[in-house]
C-alpha cells in the first residue's frame, strides 16, 4: 500500500494499477495509463458519490484505455468514496456522515472527508491539464443529463460544450470538487448522466463518449463519437430549494418540465395527509433532477430548477 501516486510521466507507454492510501482510513483504486506519445494530463474520478454507479461504470471501463491509443496520461480514480460505494451509501461518506462534493478546498486536520479534500486539491489537482469528475444521479434523485461548469471559465465552459450534453450548469458554488480545481487552474467539468443509482449500456456509454470527446478536444486521441444532437449549449443557472419540514414529498413537476416563478413545484405532508408545507418556485425555468424518494428530511434538496443564462 503507498501513501502517493505514483510519477505520472516515465516516457514510457505502461498501465499501472494500484492502490492509495492518503490517509489510514481510506484505500483509494488508481490506473495511470500512458501514452506513447507525450502530451496532456486529464484526470478522471468518480465515486464522490459512493452510489453514483452509472459515473463509476464508466470510469471502470475508461481503464481498458490502451497506450497505444493515447497521447499523454490519464489519470483515474474510479471511486473515491470506496467505502460508501460498498455500503450504498446516498451521498455521504460513512466514515464521518459529510458529503465529499461539499467539503473542498478540505482540511489537512479535518474529517475524513475533509482530509480527502485536502489530499486532493493539494496533491492530485495540481498534476492535471485537464479534470473530468463523473456523477450520475444518486440513489434517491432522478435526473435529466447536464454538465456543470464553474462559472466564468471559458475553457471549462467549452470542455462542457465538446463533452456532448446540450443542458450546461454554470455554478459559482464554492466546495466542490470542480470549483476547487478551477481556483488552482485546472479547467474542469462534472457531467450527470443516469439517475437512481442505476446504470446500463446506454446511459454509460453516453459518458464515456463524452470522455472520448474530452480527450479529442484536449489532442489526447484523433478520434471520437460525434453528438447525437448539434443543439447548441444552453447555458442555465440552477436553482435548489430545499425542504423546509421533514415528512413524505409529493412533487408536483417531472424532469425536463418547465416551470414558472411562484408555480408549485410540490408539498411535504405527514402520514396523516396534512401538508406541512408548500414549495413554489423562485424562477422561471426546467427541472433538471427531482428527489423521488418519498421520505424526505428537513434541509435536503428537492429539485433543480434550470434557469437559462440571457445571452
Amino acid at each position: 500500500m503507498m501513501n502517493t501516486l505514483p510519477a505520472l510521466h516515465t516516457g514510457q507507454p505502461r498501465v499501472e494499477f494500484g492502490r492509495v492510501s492518503p490517509i489510514a482510513e481510506l484505500d483509494i483504486p488508481f490506473a495511470i495509463i500512458e501514452g506513447s506519445q507525450p502530451g496532456p494530463c486529464l484526470l478522471i474520478t468518480a465515486g464522490v458519490h459512493g452510489s453514483e454507479f452509472c459515473s463509476i461504470e464508466a470510469a471502470v471501463r475508461l481503464m481498458r484505455t490502451s497506450p497505444q491509443e493515447i497521447k499523454g496520461t490519464l489519470l483515474i480514480l474510479p471511486i473515491l468514496n470506496v467505502q460508501g460505494f460498498h455500503k450504498r451509501s446516498i451521498y455521504v461518506m460513512p466514515q464521518d456522515g459529510r458529503n465529499l462534493n461539499r467539503m473542498f478546498p478540505g482540511k489537512p486536520d479535518g474529517t475524513v472527508s475533509e482530509r480527502l479534500a485536502n489530499w486532493l486539491v493539494t496533491n492530485v489537482y495540481p498534476l492535471a491539464d485537464t479534470y473530468i469528475d463523473l456523477h450520475g444521479g444518486d440513489l434517491d434523485e432522478a435526473l435529466a443529463p447536464f454538465t456543470i461548469f464553474p462559472a466564468g471559465c471559458e475553457k471549462s465552459k467549452s470542455l462542457a460544450a465538446v463533452f456532448g450534453i446540450p443542458v450546461a450548469v454554470a455554478t459559482g458554488r464554492a466546495g466542490n470538487t470542480i470549483d476547487a480545481a478551477y481556483k488552482v487552474g485546472v479547467p474542469s467539468i462534472l457531467p450527470e448522466v443516469g439517475g437512481n443509482g442505476l446504470w446500463g449500456e446506454a446511459t454509460v456509454t453516453r459518458m464515456t463518449d463524452g470522455i472520448r470527446r474530452v480527450m479529442r478536444h484536449i489532442g489526447m486521441v484523433c478520434d471520437a463519437p460525434e453528438t447525437v444532437s448539434q443543439e447548441p449549449l444552453n447555458v442555465v443557472t440552477m436553482w435548489v430549494p430545499t425542504a423546509p419540514r421533514t415528512g413524505l414529498w409529493y412533487a408536483r413537476k417531472e424532469l425536463t418540465e418547465s416551470v414558472a416563478k411562484g408555480e408549485p413545484l410540490g408539498e411535504i405532508r405527514n402520514v396523516f395527509g396534512e401538508v406541512l408545507a408548500s414549495v413554489h418556485s423562485e424562477k422561471d425555468g426546467f427541472i433538471l433532477y427531482r428527489l423521488t424518494s418519498l421520505s424526505v428530511n428537513e434541509g435536503e434538496a428537492l429539485l433543480g430548477v434550470g434557469t437559462p443564462v440571457s445571452s
